[in-house]
């Protein structure tokens, strides 16, 4: 399998001059860890994630060194622009580690590793078109390890079919993935309303040559931020 066949292509950005508070949002509401950073030409320009908001001024959690290790080390100012830093640029990884939409699993796996990374900025050429996470390995492992056959080039179109179908609807899932193997679509994403569930599984069964739709959608609450797995793989841990 290749990156492009299970990767996320609704991916969601941030601007290097957004502020941190606009960053923390921008995950919070979309129920991701980690955000692109693209300038205003579209480059991609850095990668902001979770681990950036660790050691921070405002909550007290940055470094604190004694009085002898600030006279032999002297204060980092990279630290500091890290724990004190106002805008997305000031705690960004620059020059973010990135595959090809072409790249094997393997490939992707080994990129994670080296680098100690959580996901990958999947580009074509210089043209970002998606993100790869753990989370997409993951869905790929529970929905396709009984499955031995590589999807075809007809999966491919209809992921792209069903993709085109759901995503540009206002109730499409956030982080929506899809995965296709066979004609058998499998969804996965997270949803706040129900009836957002019931309609991409709609648009999914409409598109020509879909055999049948698992619903791996997560519905959370936006108030408590409660996760509920969706009805299909409770039932499927009830089984196991």
């Amino acid at each position: 399998m290749r990156a492009h066949q299970i990767m996320t292509r609704s991916v969601v950005t941030i601007a290097p001059d957004a502020t941190i508070i606009e960053a923390a949002n921008t995950m919070l509401r979309h129920h991701v860890s980690g955000l692109p950073v693209v300038d205003a030409a579209g480059a991609l320009v850095g990668i902001v994630s979770q681990g950036d908001f660790i050691r921070r001024s405002e909550i007290g959690t940055q470094r604190k060194r004694g009085r002898w290790l600030k006279v032999l080390l002297g204060d980092s100012a990279v630290d500091y622009v890290q724990e004190h830093g106002r805008r997305v640029s000031d705690v960004m990884t620059s020059d973010p580690v990135t595959v090809t939409q072409d790249a094997t699993l393997e490939e992707v796996v080994n990129a994670m590793e080296a680098n100690s990374v959580k996901r990958l900025p999947v580009m074509d050429g210089d043209r970002l078109v998606g993100i790869l996470s753990r989370t997409n390995l993951m869905q790929a492992v529970a929905s396709l390890a009984h499955e031995i056959p590589d999807p075809t080039a007809d999966d491919d179109h209809i992921r792209s079919r069903v993709f085109a179908a759901i995503d540009k609807n206002d109730w499409s899932p956030f982080g929506l993935n899809v995965i296709v193997r066979d004609g058998i679509v499998h969804l996965s994403g997270v949803i706040t309303d129900e009836r957002s569930r019931q309609a991409a599984i709609v648009a999914a069964q409409n598109i020509p040559g879909v055999n049948k739709v698992h619903d791996h959608l997560c519905w959370v609450d936006t108030m408590s931020g409660m996760i509920l797995k969706s009805p299909e793989d409770i039932e499927m841990a009830k089984a196991d």
